[in-house]
């Protein structure tokens, strides 16, 4: 024998050993119609079928022998259906290590025959609980035979190949069909895995449904997951887990990144906080542009001219349609993301003339009722910052008064304030964001800043408004605001120092107005 001979045998020797070659399968699923393909498969091999209740009657409808769960438990399904495979009859025979002599003693005393495969998928909980059905019926949907012949196949797995739900019935033909009807240990581990991940998944979604109190424990599932291109930086890794299909569809570009996501995280949040035409511009998750106007083209325009520089590579938003008017004018523009609600025939195929460039259209989606956070050796949960105060309850603690369009500026820019990262201050100028002071260790500095950026544009702070995120500690800010011709300020209050505050804004001719609710964001 030569030499390629020899290991051409060797090579086949490594590839079949440890092959399993399955003799018997229960199969017990909901979606009847989607394992057609997997049972007449199995037949094919030589596979013997027991099944319960319809997938049963489906299995002997298309002419394939099967055998009823019954005739091995000796018990009808009762209860309704609830009880079906809970048997000794059944999960012994799952259960069973054939290469331990006390299970095969065990096993022949009772008269059971191992079953080495396990078919079948869950009851659908979470489309039930979605759907909006009564209690009732959602409860009905919580799965007990299943999950425990997934769990039970899957603690097995070293003799047992589950297939644990319709996602996984192509895998299962695939590998059977490569394998003449076998499965290898790396075969039945893969799935035993798929399994416990559809456990826990399933097990948590239930929790969450009947627990009461969500502080008692952390829990929390998703099972989409993306690779990213990268994380934060080329040598981080990045994931993303959910669906971002249900937030919007990408029309064109790259694939999203792990800052492109943070980015337009912070625009939705954002932008779902107005409801006049409005575009915003994001930059490091903080806003350098915004306006809102008759049409969102001039709001465009607008929110482009605040802070033109810190445009270039942003996340741009608009809450209406993109129109041939606004694709002209963006398309020479450097961005990494335009997100709109519609994009006009003639504006979509001019902005996709860049390959690379992320074209995103939103939907509308349910914003989560949780924030998460790691830090240290866990993780941080709190609500979303949601509170949204308007003029009317704002406490006026000066003498000057603001007129009704400086009021809407407060407004305004007291909304973008809440969505900068602190401390933060926003300058506002006709429902324009005309300067910012995002980060800063101290509030003067933060100050400071929104007014240097609103000169280094030409805006005339002149009758500007501020808002800042958290009280004044001195009345530094104010001197500087009404220096630079700052007409009306809006913060939280709270400070021991307020007064201060309140009576330089009197000698300034400043009007002031506390609304009680304070913005951090770090």
């Amino acid at each position: 024998m030569g030499i390629f001979e020899a290991a051409k045998i060797i090579r086949f020797s490594m590839k079949t050993q440890h092959r399993k070659k399955h003799l018997r399968a229960l199969i017990s699923v909901y979606n009847k119609d989607a394992v057609r393909e997997l049972v007449e498969l199995l037949h094919g091999f030589g596979v013997e079928m027991i099944s319960t209740g319809g997938t049963f009657r489906f299995i002997r409808d298309l002419g394939l022998p099967v055998t009823a769960v019954e005739e091995l438990t000796g018990y009808p399904s009762i209860l309704g259906g609830r009880v079906k495979t809970l048997h000794p009859a059944i999960m012994g025979a799952i259960l069973c290590r054939p290469d331990l002599k006390e299970d095969l003693a065990d096993i022949k005393q009772y008269g059971l025959e191992p079953i080495d495969m396990v078919v079948t998928d869950l009851y659908p909980f979470e489309e039930t609980v979605l759907s909006e059905a009564g209690h009732d019926e959602i409860i009905e949907k919580i799965d007990i035979g299943g999950i425990s012949l997934i769990r039970a196949a899957a603690k097995n797995f070293a003799h047992v190949y589950v297939v644990p739900g319709v996602d996984y019935f192509a895998d299962a033909c695939h590998t059977l069909l490569g394998n003449e009807g076998c499965t290898t240990p790396a075969d039945r581990k893969k799935m035993a895995a798929a399994a416990m991940d559809i456990s826990s998944h399933y097990d948590t979604l239930v929790f969450r449904y009947l627990n009461d109190d969500p502080q008692t424990v952390f829990k929390e599932s998703i099972r989409k997951a993306e690779v990213l291109r990268y994380g934060e930086n080329p040598h981080q890794k990045g994931y993303f887990y959910g669906n971002m299909g249900e937030v919007f569809d990408q029309l064109n570009g790259k694939p999203l990144s792990y800052n492109n996501l943070l980015d337009i995280d912070a625009a939705f949040s954002l932008i779902s906080e107005f409801t006049d035409p409005t575009f915003v511009i994001v930059k490091h998750t903080n806003a350098c542009g915004v306006s809102s106007r008759e049409t969102i083209e001039d709001a465009w325009q607008a929110a482009f001219a605040g802070d033109p520089v810190s445009a270039f590579g942003g996340i741009l938003m608009a809450n209406r349609p993109i129109d041939s008017g606004v694709a002209d004018s963006l398309h020479d523009l450097f961005f990494e993301v335009l997100i709109a609600p519609d994009y006009h025939p003639e504006a979509i195929q001019k902005l996709v003339q860049k390959e690379k460039r992320i074209i995103l259209q939103s939907k509308q989606y349910a914003e989560p009722s949780v924030i998460y956070r790691s830090v240290l050796n866990g993780v941080l949960v709190q609500s979303p910052d949601d509170a949204v105060s308007k003029p009317e309850q704002w406490q006026a603690v000066t003498k000057h008064a603001a007129t009704a369009d400086q009021l809407d500026d407060l407004l305004f820019a007291n909304i973008i304030v809440k969505h900068l990262k602190s401390n933060a201050i926003a300058l506002v100028k006709n429902k324009m964001l005309i300067g910012t002071g995002i980060g800063q260790s101290s509030r003067v500095d933060a100050v400071k800043q929104a007014i240097m950026k609103a000169g280094a544009f030409h805006h005339d702070t002149e009758d500007a408004v501020l808002a800042s995120d958290a009280f004044f500690p001195f009345p530094d800010c104010v001197e500087m605001a009404a220096k630079h011709g700052i007409s009306a300020i809006v913060q939280p209050g709270g400070s021991v120092r307020d007064k201060d505050s309140v009576n330089h804004c009197n000698q300034a001719g400043v009007a002031m107005y506390f609304s009680g609710i304070r913005h951090f964001k770090h």
